[in-house]
């Protein structure tokens, strides 16, 4: 198998496109556990506390998302590195180590999407 120079550049977009967009989930859930934090100093709710829980597990997984998006740009970047240096076996192990840190990461998005998808469902119970 033979891997060019090129192809390990294919991920900096796409890596990079979503690394925004997980930051941008980040964001939006740390002003949301602080405007909760608010609310829950002045009313002590148990259903408030819950939330900060589930917010709290989504901003970790949102870390380790963004981890695993940084170290498959690394890897990518290594990969090319050793791919110009003419050691194509290692460059074609980085580039696939690269590959499953996408991959990981994705998958963790995929979970923290659940986790959010859950949480609303029970939110809107009450409307039933």
């Amino acid at each position: 198998m033979t891997l060019s120079l090129e192809t390990p550049a294919l991920l900096f977009s796409a890596t990079s496109l979503i690394l925004l967009a997980y930051t941008n989930r980040f964001l939006t859930i740390a002003q949301i556990i602080r405007n909760l934090k608010k609310s829950y100093d002045e009313n002590e709710s148990r259903k408030i506390l819950l939330q900060i829980k589930n917010l709290n597990l989504r901003l970790t997984l949102i870390r380790l998302m963004q981890l695993f998006g940084v170290l498959c740009l690394f890897f990518s970047v290594f990969a090319m590195l050793v791919l110009f240096l003419n050691l194509h076996v290692l460059g074609i192990w980085l580039f696939g180590i690269s590959l499953l840190c996408l991959l990981i990461s994705l998958g963790l998005s995929f979970w923290e999407i659940s986790i959010s998808v859950t949480a609303l469902r029970i939110h809107l119970d009450d409307l039933k």
